[in-house]
């Protein structure tokens, strides 16, 4: 259910620009990983294609997923604190790896998008609950 007559609440605004944002950002790495794939020497084409196949969904996914939410579709939420909450692992293994500068604000990107989706103003705004 969704509820059009009320303005939309900052919280639902935000979480909508993040997944943008991160769309955005994933599309440019897809593109960048295209380019790598052409001008290797040498590659496993399989692998390639499959991580390259795998952020060009993802942007495709968080795009489409921002779009849903900024049209209010209540069930675009959970796909949506899904995807963030898979940076938290990914955060994890790059602060291991010795990558913590781009880990820690990876990790704090999807808890901050997850807490804009379930606070209470989004919550209402989507009609859940």
């Amino acid at each position: 259910m969704t509820i059009d007559s009320e303005p939309v609440p900052d919280t639902l605004r935000w979480a909508v620009r993040l997944l943008r944002g991160e769309a955005v950002a994933l599309a440019l790495l897809a593109a960048w990983l295209v380019w790598a794939d052409l001008t290797a020497a040498r590659t496993d084409l399989v692998s390639a294609l499959f991580v390259t196949g795998f952020a060009v969904a993802g942007a495709v996914a968080l795009w489409a997923l921002g779009g849903a939410l900024a049209r209010r579709r209540s069930g675009a939420r959970a796909p949506a604190i899904v995807l963030q909450l898979m940076l938290l692992p990914v955060g994890w293994y790059m602060v291991q790896g010795g990558m913590g500068w781009l880990g820690v604000p990876l990790m704090l990107l999807g808890v901050g998008v997850c807490a804009l989706l379930v606070s209470p103003p989004t919550t209402r705004a989507l009609g859940v609950g």
